[in-house]
Order: structure tokens, then C-alpha cells, then sequence
């Protein structure tokens, strides 16, 4: 039974639309012991920490996973095919988001506006409850970190429903593409989208000359984040912003 176990993991993670990790990789999470924890406490560790590592980590996904379950380069890096579609399931990680529906200079002032605990809706003004705060309150669902709201709402009108996003995402290959919100996918936004979360891009997903056409049909949120890279993008997200904005030439 102990020595199936890393077979039975796999199944389970299949099931699961998540990639399938190496024998190897799973072996090394199995405590040496007699007899080895349950099964469904395995397959809970190692989905977690599936979704939070790297997938372009070495032997960490099976080998015959990685060959089939990828971008192909031809439909991302030839940006004469006007409409090309996955052939295959594939999982990605978030590298980088942006709500192109609002200005660069938009985001700053709301950026510093958390920084303060405050922001603006129309003439009031509104605190911001921290994480802390929060979870106290049992109010978690409906924020996200560094408590912007999930919904990147500030009274203004291309926020929720409204708003379009840019994401960057990587295959377990290392390939990277950007994705495009085609639909409105309600679990994309600023501060409830986290680097490093995992996504499934399903079989048949538009890609239009190199960018994937995100809808809701054809994409699904795993979860999961890569701490240093989430922490590495929120200290930086301001510095960009302003650079990008030319908040130096504006004062």
C-alpha cells in the first residue's frame, strides 16, 4: 500500500484538473514512517503545496505531464495566427495583473490611498479595514490584500463588472503569455487575484495572435500563490505604477 501511495496521489490530483507531480517530488512529501498518514491527508498536502510552489521547478511534475499539458510556442509567439485554440488542458501561474480599465495614475492615487487607510467614494471618505481587522470582523471573503476591495471598487464607473484585466501568465515550460479578459471572469481582480496562483486554461481556449482570450467557460481558478513573488509584486506594484504613470512629472 506504501509503496502505491505516490500512484494513488496522482490519481486523486487528476482528478482534481491539477498537474500531476513526479513520483519522485511526491515520495520526498511521504513521511518515513509505519504506518503512513491517511491518504486524504497526503493528497491535501500535496495539493497545497502544488499550488504554491513553481512549476517550472525541476522534478517537480511528471515528465509525461509537462510534454503534453503546455503552451505550444507556435500559437504565442506568431502573431500572424489570428485564431489558434489550446489542444489541451493546461495549467499556468499568474505572474502579473493590471485593470486596463483604469489609468495608471488612477491606481497610484488609490495605491497611496491604502497606504494612508483611507480611500474615496464621490465626496466621502471611507477607512480601509486592514487584514486584521478583517478576520476579526469575519469579513475576508470580501476583500483581498493590503485590504483594496475585491471588486477594486471606489465609486468609480469601470470597476466590478465593468473592469478588463491583463494578466501574465507561464506554463510549467516556462513559456509565458498574456491573457486578456474577452467575458468578465469575476475571480480576476486586484487584490484577490494572487501571484503565483494557479489557473486551468482549458482544451479549446482562444488564443488570437499570441494573447489568451479569457472567458469564463474556458478557465478555472485552482488557487494557490507563491509567497516571495506575491510579497516581491505588492512592494513593487506602487514604484511601477508611478514610473509607468510619470507621477514625477506630475508634481
Amino acid at each position: 500500500m506504501a509503496a502505491d501511495l505516490p500512484t494513488q496521489i496522482q490519481s486523486a490530483l487528476r482528478t482534481h484538473t491539477l498537474p500531476t507531480p513526479s513520483r519522485p517530488w511526491l515520495r520526498a512529501l511521504i513521511p518515513n514512517r509505519i504506518p503512513p498518514p491517511p491518504l486524504a491527508s497526503l493528497i491535501a498536502t500535496a495539493r497545497m503545496r502544488l499550488l504554491a510552489s513553481d512549476l517550472t521547478t525541476p522534478s517537480l511534475l511528471d515528465p509525461s505531464y509537462s510534454a503534453e499539458h503546455h503552451i505550444p510556442p507556435r500559437l504565442v509567439n506568431n502573431p500572424e495566427i489570428d485564431i489558434g485554440r489550446l489542444p489541451c488542458d493546461v495549467v499556468v501561474q499568474v505572474l502579473d495583473i493590471e485593470n486596463l480599465s483604469r489609468s495608471r495614475w488612477e491606481q497610484v492615487e488609490e495605491m497611496e490611498a491604502v497606504a494612508r487607510g483611507e480611500m474615496t467614494r464621490g465626496r466621502e471618505v471611507i477607512r480601509v479595514v486592514s487584514e486584521q481587522e478583517e478576520g476579526e470582523e469575519g469579513g475576508g471573503d470580501e476583500r483581498g490584500v493590503n485590504g483594496v476591495n475585491a471588486n477594486e471598487g471606489n465609486g468609480g464607473g469601470n470597476t466590478g463588472a465593468k473592469a478588463t484585466h491583463k494578466l501574465v501568465f507561464q506554463d510549467c515550460t516556462g513559456e509565458k503569455v498574456i491573457g486578456i479578459e474577452l467575458n468578465r471572469v469575476e475571480q480576476i481582480g486586484i487584490g484577490r487575484t494572487n501571484i503565483g496562483e494557479k489557473w486551468l486554461l482549458r482544451k479549446d481556449t482562444r488564443i488570437s495572435r499570441g494573447v489568451i482570450m479569457l472567458e469564463p467557460t474556458y478557465c478555472q481558478v485552482l488557487g494557490g500563490r507563491v509567497e516571495i513573488w506575491h510579497k516581491v509584486w505588492l512592494d513593487g506594484r506602487l514604484a511601477r505604477l508611478k514610473e509607468a504613470a510619470g507621477v514625477n512629472d506630475r508634481r
